[in-house]
C-alpha cells in the first residue's frame, strides 16, 4: 500500500485493482433512507419525483399522483406557512465526518454569507443547527468573520457532538409537526451527517438526505429538495432577481484562500491542551470516593446489566431451540437503527412507560442512545423503530407484532415478555443485509433481553453477525434462492433447530435442519465462522469455554482487586459468595490481625474493617 521512494521500485503485485477517473466525479448527496443510495445533485428533481411515484421501500413513498403536489397550509408562530412533499423542515451541519475538513466548513459559510449578501433567508420553521466536531472550528469560523453569516441563517452551534445524525435533533415546532402528521406530508432533513437509516433523524421526516456542509445551506435557502439546482432559482434577491444555486457556490480559490488565512495551528493546540482538563462543570460534579462501582437502583441512566448474574464456573453447555415463536418477520436491509433505535424516545413507547413510571418527565426522557447504560431503557427500546415493518402485521409500519398463540397485537417488547413469561423462546425471520448499518452492540443484547435465539436471515452484515454470536444468538442463513417467502414460512409457525447437542460436533459453516410444527422442513447454514469450534458455546453467551472462565476469571479479579482497601461493610453479599469462603483477608478493626471473611461475615461476630489480601483467584 505504501511506497518508500528511496528505495529502489519493483512493480507492486495487488489482488485488486480500482481506477477512479477524477474527471468523472461529481457532487452526489445520498438518500432518501439510505446513506449507499447515492444521487448525482443533478438528478435530484428526477430521483425525488421517482421516489414519490414508487411504491414504498427503500427509494420509494407510493404517494399518489392526485396528491403529490398538494399544499398544506398552516401558522407558524401568527405568520402564515406552507408545506409540500420534499420541504425540508430540518438543516444540519453535524459533527460527523465533514465537520473535520476545514474546507467543506468554510465553503459552508462562504455560501451563507454570499446568501446574506443578496439578502436570501431561510425559512423561520426549518430547524437549523451547526453541531462542529472541534472547537477548532469555532476558532476558524470567528476568525475569518464568517460565523455571523451562518448565525444570520439560523447555523447557530448547538454544541460539539452528536446531534441531528443520532435522531438528537430535539423537536420541531408543533405547528409543523401537525402539518406533517396531519396530511400526510412526506417531509425532509438535509444533513452533513453519515447516517441517514429510517426512523434514525427525526419521526417526523421520512426523507433524510446526506450531503456536505455547504449543500446543507444550499437546501436550507431553497426549503425543499424538489428542485433542479441547474435551472431552478434557489431564492429571490432584495432586489428581486432570480438567484440561482451558481450565485451562491464558491470557487475553488476563495475556499482556499479563506482556509489559509484562518485555519491555524495554534487553534488545535491551544483546543486540544485543554482537553485532560476538563471544564468547570464537569470538575465540578459531585463524587464519592468508593474502590467499588456504586450501582444506583433508582437511576433510569445507569444500572447494573444482567449478563453475568446467574454465571457459574461452569459454562452450561448449548441451550437447544425446540417449538420457538417467531417474534418478527422481515425483509432486506433491517438495519441496526431498525432493531435498536438510538434516537429520540417516543411518547407512547415501553421505554417511556417505564420512564414515566419512575417519574421521568417527557421533556427529560432524551435519547436512547444516551440511556444505553440502563438495560431496562433499551430492552424496551429494542425494535422500537417507528418505521418497521413487520411481515406479521401485513405491511402495517410501527414498532408491534403478533402473539402468535393469542392473536394480539403487542409491542414487540411486550410480546417477548409474554413469551418469556410463558417459558417459550423467539426466533426472527429475516432477509438479507439483516444488522447493516452502524455496528451497534445494543442491536445483539437487546435481543437477547427480549428472549432471541435465533435469527433466520438470507445473509448477516457481518459485525453485527459476529456480535450476535457475542450474545448466544444463532445466526443462520437461508440457502441461495432460499428465504421465508419462496418456502412459504408465514411466521405462525413454532420452530426447531436442529443443532448437534454436543457442541464439539458444531462445525463453522455447516448445514442444520429447520423443521416446523405444520411439517415443513428446510436447511439453513449456521453462521459460526471460526476455524475454532469452540466458539460454538452458544449456551455460554457465545463465548468459548476458554473465553468463559477467562471472562469469570477476569471479572472475579477485578472485584478481587477492587476490593482491596475496601471498607468491608460496602462489600455486597454477591461479591463475597462469587469469591468463595475464605479468600478474602481483612483488617480486625479491635486488635489489627488479620481475619477471613465468609459470605455470612456479618453474622460472624468480629468487627472486620479493611480488605487486605485476595487470595486463590
Amino acid at each position: 500500500m505504501f511506497v518508500d521512494h528511496s528505495q529502489g521500485q519493483e512493480e507492486k503485485v495487488y489482488s485488486s485493482y480500482l481506477e477512479l477517473n477524477l474527471e468523472e466525479v461529481e457532487p452526489c448527496i445520498s438518500g432518501p433512507k439510505r446513506p449507499h443510495d447515492r444521487v448525482p445533485l443533478k438528478e435530484m428533481k428526477e430521483d425525488w419525483q421517482s421516489c414519490l411515484d414508487s411504491k414504498l421501500g427503500f427509494k420509494g413513498f407510493a404517494i399518489p399522483k392526485e396528491t403529490q403536489k398538494k399544499v398544506v397550509e398552516f401558522t407558524f408562530k401568527d405568520q402564515p406557512a406552507q408545506l409540500k412533499h420534499g420541504d425540508v423542515v430540518i438543516a444540519a451541519i453535524t459533527s460527523c465526518t465533514n465537520t473535520s475538513n476545514p474546507s467543506v466548513m468554510l465553503a459552508a459559510a462562504l455560501v451563507a454569507k454570499k446568501a446574506c449578501e443578496l439578502g436570501l433567508e431561510v425559512k423561520p420553521w426549518i430547524k437549523t443547527s451547526l453541531a462542529p466536531g472541534s472547537g477548532v472550528v469555532t476558532k476558524y469560523l470567528e476568525k475569518s468573520g464568517l460565523q455571523r453569516y451562518l448565525n444570520q441563517l439560523g447555523f447557530h452551534t448547538v454544541g460539539y457532538g452528536c446531534t441531528t445524525c443520532i435522531g438528537n435533533s430535539g423537536d420541531i415546532d408543533e405547528s409543523v409537526a401537525s402539518a406533517i402528521s396531519q396530511n400526510d406530508i412526506v417531509a425532509s432533513a438535509v444533513l452533513s451527517g453519515n447516517r441517514n437509516f429510517e426512523g434514525r433523524v427525526h419521526p417526523h421526516t421520512r426523507a433524510n438526505y446526506l450531503a456536505s456542509p455547504p449543500l446543507v445551506v444550499a437546501y436550507a435557502l431553497a426549503g425543499t429538495v424538489d428542485i433542479d439546482f441547474d435551472s431552478e432559482p434557489i431564492g429571490i434577491s432584495r432586489d428581486g432577481k432570480n438567484v440561482y444555486f451558481k450565485d451562491i457556490w464558491p470557487s475553488n480559490e476563495e475556499i482556499a484562500n479563506v482556509v489559509q488565512a484562518s485555519v491555524l495551528p495554534d487553534m488545535f493546540k491551544a483546543t486540544y491542551e485543554a482537553i485532560t482538563s476538563g471544564n468547570s462543570m464537569w470538575n465540578q460534579l459531585p463524587v464519592t470516593p468508593s474502590t467499588l462501582y456504586s450501582w444506583d437502583p433508582s437511576s433510569t441512566y445507569i444500572h447494573e446489566p444482567p449478563y453475568f448474574k446467574s454465571m457459574t464456573m461452569s459454562p452450561p453447555g448449548p441451550h437447544p431451540v425446540k417449538d420457538a415463536y417467531c417474534l418478527l418477520s422481515f425483509g432486506d436491509s433491517i438495519t441496526t437503527d431498525h432493531i435498536s433505535p438510538a434516537g429520540s424516545i417516543h411518547k407512547d413507547s415501553p421505554a417511556a412507560k417505564y420512564l414515566t413510571e419512575r417519574d421521568v418527565e417527557r421533556k427529560d426522557f432524551n435519547s436512547y442512545g444516551s440511556r444505553r447504560g440502563n438495560d431496562h431503557v433499551m430492552a424496551r427500546g429494542t425494535f422500537a423503530n417507528i418505521r418497521l415493518v413487520n411481515k406479521l402485521l401485513k405491511g402495517e409500519v410501527g414498532p408491534t407484532t403478533i402473539h402468535v398463540p393469542s392473536g394480539e397485537k403487542l409491542s414487540v417488547f411486550d410480546a417477548a415478555m409474554k413469551y418469556k413469561s410463558d417459558g417459550h423462546d423467539t426466533i426472527i425471520l429475516a432477509g438479507a443485509e439483516y444488522g447493516s448499518g452502524s455496528s451497534r452492540d445494543w442491536a445483539a443484547k437487546g435481543p437477547m433481553l427480549l428472549g432471541v435465539k435465533a435469527v433466520i436471515a438470507k445473509n448477516f452484515e457481518r459485525i453485527h453477525r459476529s456480535n450476535l454470536v457475542g450474545m448466544g444468538i444463532i445466526p443462520l442463513c437461508f440457502k441461495a434462492g432460499e428465504d421465508a417467502e419462496t418456502l412459504g414460512l408465514t411466521g405462525q409457525e413454532r420452530f426447531t433447530i436442529h443443532l448437534p447437542t454436543n457442541s464439539g460436533d458444531i462445525k463453522p459453516g455447516q448445514d442444520v435442519i429447520v423443521s416446523t410444527d405444520d411439517g415443513k422442513s428446510f436447511t439453513c447454514t449456521v453462521r459460526f465462522d471460526t476455524e475454532d469450534p469452540d466458539m460454538l458455546e452458544v449456551g455460554n453467551g457465545g463465548m468459548t469455554k476458554d473465553e468463559y472462565v477467562a471472562h469469570f476469571s477476569i471479572w472475579a479479579i477485578s472485584k478481587a482487586a477492587l476490593l482491596i482497601d475496601c471498607d468491608v461493610p460496602n462489600m455486597t453479599k454477591e461479591t463475597m459468595e462469587i469469591l468463595g469462603n475464605e479468600q478474602v483477608i481483612a483488617v480486625n478493626q479491635d486488635n489489627d490481625e488479620t481475619s477471613p471473611i465468609t459470605a455470612d461475615w456479618d453474622d460472624v461476630g468480629i468487627p472486620l474493617k479493611t480488605v487486605v489480601e485476595v487470595r486463590d483467584l
